[in-house]
C-alpha cells in the first residue's frame, strides 16, 4: 500500500543528528513511548498517530479559558501550515531548529512537523525555562514561550529567527529582543488555526499583529476575530478575542470577551492593563474582577506568593505608575499561594480568583 504523502518524512529531516525513515521514526516514536521522559512520550505518542495511515488526526485545546476540547483536522492541514511558515521566516531544507516546546500542544506539534515536512535539522530538548542551558549551537528557527525567551536572553544571538508565543511579550522583554541580533516575532494563534497566523515583530506597537498571506480576518457583532483560511482548511473560525481592525490584514489585539472586567459601567480588558503594567513589574502577576458593591467589579491585581516577594515595593511602583487610567488603577492586591494553570503555563484567571488568598492589600 502506497505511503499518504502527507506522512512522507523529508530525506533531509534529521532528530538529534540522525536521519530516519518511516519505519526509523516509528521505532524512535515507540521508544520514546515506552522509555522516555514526559515530554518525550507525549511527542512518541503524537509520531504514532502521525505515522499512521489515517487523513486525520486529533488535537486537543489548551483549556486556558474553557473545558480542552479535542478537534479533528485533516493531516494535509497541518502539512501546508508547515510549508506556510517555512515561507514566511525563510526556514529551508538543512535549516538547523531547536524543539524546546511541550509535544502534547500545539506549538510542540507544529516544530516537529515542519521538521518532517521541510527537511530540517532538529535538536530535541526538555521544554525547561532555560532551553539553552549548557548548549553553545547555532539554531536557524526557534520557537519559544516569553519565559523561555527571557531565561536565555544571552543565548539569543545564536538564533536566526526566534517566533514566541503562548502569551504577550512585556515590553521589558521586548526592548531586550530588540537589541540581539535574532530577528524575532510575537505571534498569534492558537489550536484552532493549526498554531500561529499573525505576527508581530519587536519593532511593531505593542498588540499589533500582521495576518500570514494565507490568512483572512473579519470581525462579528461583538467585535471578535474571526477566521478564515482555505489553506489551513480554517472557515470561519470565530474567536473570543476582541480586536481593532486596521488596514488589510492586520488588527490590534484588545482582550478575551469572556474575560472582560465591568467596573462602574466601564468595560476593561485585562490584557491591556497587563501589557501596561508590565512596564514596571517583574513580578508573577495577573488582572482580575472580583465582586463589588459599589462598582459590581472592582479591578485587582493578583500575585504568586514567593519569599522574596516584595507587596510594598509593588503597591510604590503602581502608584508611581503614570500610564494607567484612574479606572484602570488596581484597586486591591490579593496574593495566592500558586496560580491554576493549564499544563502547557497559561493562567486560569477564574479558578485562581477562587482560591482564599493568603493576604489581601487595599490600594
Amino acid at each position: 500500500m502506497q505511503i499518504p504523502h502527507y506522512t512522507k518524512i523529508h530525506n533531509r529531516f534529521t532528530l538529534n543528528g540522525f536521519s530516519y525513515d518511516r519505519e526509523g521514526l516509528k521505532q524512535v516514536a515507540y521508544s520514546f513511548i515506552k522509555e522516555g521522559d514526559r515530554f518525550e512520550r507525549y511527542l512518541g505518542d503524537f509520531l504514532m498517530d502521525w505515522l499512521d495511515r489515517s487523513e486525520t488526526i486529533e488535537l486537543v485545546t489548551s483549556g486556558t479559558t474553557a473545558t480542552p476540547k479535542t478537534i479533528c483536522f485533516n493531516k494535509q492541514a497541518l502539512v501546508h501550515s508547515a510549508i506556510a511558515t517555512g515561507e514566511y521566516f525563510n526556514v529551508s531544507v538543512g535549516d538547523r531548529a531547536l524543539h524546546c516546546l511541550p509535544s502534547n500542544f500545539i506549538a510542540g506539534k507544529m516544530m516537529l512537523i515542519r521538521a518532517l515536512i521541510l527537511g530540517l535539522s532538529l535538536d530535541l530538548v526538555s521544554p525547561s525555562r532555560s532551553p539553552f542551558h549548557k548548549n553553545q549551537k547555532s539554531y536557524d528557527f526557534v520557537a519559544m514561550t516569553p519565559m523561555q525567551a527571557f531565561h536565555s536572553l544571552e543565548k539569543i544571538n545564536q538564533v536566526k529567527t526566534l517566533i514566541i508565543g503562548g502569551a504577550f511579550v512585556s515590553k521589558s522583554l521586548q526592548e531586550a529582543l530588540a537589541k540581539t541580533k535574532a530577528n524575532v516575532f510575537e505571534t498569534y494563534g492558537m489550536t484552532e488555526t493549526l498554531s500561529h497566523i499573525a505576527v508581530r515583530t519587536m519593532n511593531d506597537a505593542p498588540s499589533e499583529f500582521r495576518c500570514l498571506p494565507h490568512v483572512k480576518i473579519t470581525q462579528d457583532k461583538r467585535g471578535c476575530l474571526i477566521v478564515n483560511s482555505d489553506t489551513l482548511q480554517v472557515k470561519s473560525f470565530v474567536t473570543n478575542d476582541a480586536i481593532e481592525l486596521l488596514e488589510e490584514g492586520r488588527f490590534r489585539l484588545i482582550g478575551r470577551v469572556d474575560e472582560a472586567i465591568n467596573s462602574g459601567g466601564i468595560k476593561l480588558h485585562p490584557q491591556q492593563i497587563e501589557r501596561k503594567l508590565s512596564e514596571v513589574l517583574s513580578v508573577p502577576f495577573f488582572i482580575g474582577g472580583i465582586e463589588d458593591e459599589d462598582l459590581g467589579e472592582k479591578v485587582i491585581l493578583a500575585l504568586r506568593y514567593s519569599k522574596s516577594l516584595d507587596t510594598e515595593q509593588v503597591i510604590d511602583q503602581i502608584k508611581s505608575f503614570d500610564r494607567l487610567a484612574p479606572y484602570e488603577c488596581p484597586k486591591a492586591i490579593l496574593v495566592f499561594p500558586d496560580f491554576v494553570e493549564t499544563d502547557s503555563g497559561k493562567i486560569k484567571r477564574k479558578q485562581t480568583l477562587a482560591i482564599t488568598p493568603l493576604e489581601t492589600l487595599d490600594l
